[in-house]
């Protein structure tokens, strides 16, 4: 990667803004590991009982792949392109556009680093 890039390693991340269309929330927590280019994530709370992504990091931008069981009972997934930024607070974004694979429409999600507090 290059010195630029974004790593995602070791952080945890929550939705700051989610779409109509989406399930995450500000209670649903990302636990990411990355080594090289590769990217994972389990992430649950809110309506997300579990979920799981697998993706790949160019550094500037991440696209991966969901899929989740919610609180519901219901298996959701789909696919995801996203854009990585350090925010005006310093901390890590992925603005995520995304896709349901498994029911109709998308969406666009911000979730960010949670800082040292755990906001």
């Amino acid at each position: 990667m290059k010195s630029d890039s974004i790593t995602l390693d070791g952080l945890m991340m929550n939705a700051v803004e989610t779409d109509v269309n989406g399930v995450i929330g500000v209670d649903t927590i990302f636990k990411f590991k990355q080594s090289g280019d590769h990217v994972s994530a389990e992430y649950a709370g809110g309506r997300v009982r579990q979920g799981f992504l697998v993706g790949i990091n160019s550094g500037t931008t991440l696209v991966f792949r969901y899929c989740q069981t919610e609180t519901d009972g219901i298996l959701n997934g789909g696919e995801s392109s996203c854009r990585l930024e350090i925010g005006e607070t310093g901390l890590v974004r992925i603005i995520e556009d995304f896709e349901w694979a498994s029911r109709p429409g998308g969406g666009r999600n911000v979730i960010q680093e949670l800082d040292a507090h755990g906001d």
